[in-house]
């Protein structure tokens, strides 16, 4: 008798790819590979070139723009989604952004325009995303973004993604009691740190992961794979007990004092 894949059947919703080494893509992996359908976002007309291979490799119809700072982008996926499936099971939201001056001074002199559109793009397109998502899921569902230990500690360099991301964390754990009527489950990845395009935003990043290393238990990074694994399983059914975490995925890097 064979075994049905874990997500035979569920349809997700993955925003974030930027190119084979996202975090987004691990976890999109991981979903098609435990028989997931997805839908896959693009941010821009550049961006699409190394995105809609990708897309190919994984299966997916559904393949959209969307830049959460253009109006009406993000209610045009959901848009979509709804006329094309009638539903969603799960999304992954894996992006983040602050204006390269804010991020690499002080947080003491972040602008207000910096500190807003980082908050935006990073914090609140998930609450946007969880309110679109909300009416596809009648019978429940799983939303994930994606954060960072510099969000409960001073990480050297994370400068001001460190209140960006406390303040993400925060709305999870708000969203997941909010939505727990609905069975709708909310969740944040906080893998360590990863050599990803978003990555190399940050300073001396290389040096970042080199004290990580140093630091964790097992002295290992993680992979996006790794990031994966723990995804699928969040998303799927045998995880339906959990809610409101900050999930962990860094080879015990966050239990070192």
């Amino acid at each position: 008798m064979t075994q049905q894949a874990p997500l035979q059947g569920k349809k997700g919703l993955v925003v974030g790819i930027a190119n084979a080494d996202s975090i987004a893509f691990g976890c999109a992996r991981a979903f098609r590979d435990a028989g997931a359908e997805l839908a896959v976002t693009y941010l821009n007309d550049k961006a699409r070139p190394y995105v809609a291979p990708l897309a190919e490799q994984l299966g997916s119809d559904i393949v959209l723009p969307c830049d959460v700072r253009e109006p009406g982008q993000l209610e045009a996926v959901f848009a979509q989604i709804a006329e094309r499936w009638g539903r969603l099971d799960f999304l992954l939201h894996s992006i983040a952004f602050a204006p390269k001056d804010d991020l690499h001074g002080r947080v003491v002199d972040c602008s207000q325009q910096g500190f807003a559109m980082a908050m935006d793009v990073s914090c609140h397109s998930f609450i946007r995303m969880a309110r679109l998502a909300e009416p596809l899921m009648p019978d429940g569902g799983c939303l994930l973004t994606v954060t960072f230990y510099g969000s409960e500690k001073v990480v050297e360099d994370y400068n001001l993604m460190g209140p960006v991301k406390a303040a993400l964390e925060s709305s999870v754990r708000y969203m997941a009691a909010e939505l727990a009527p609905k069975r709708i489950r909310v969740h944040a990845l906080s893998p360590g740190p990863l050599k990803t395009r978003a990555a190399s935003g940050i300073g001396r990043f290389d040096e970042l992961m080199e004290r990580t290393r140093a630091r964790a238990p097992a002295h290992q990074l993680v992979s996006i794979e790794d990031v994966g694994h723990v995804a699928a399983f969040l998303v799927g059914d045998g995880a339906r007990a959990l809610t409101g975490n900050i999930e962990y995925i860094d080879a015990g890097y966050h239990v070192v004092g």
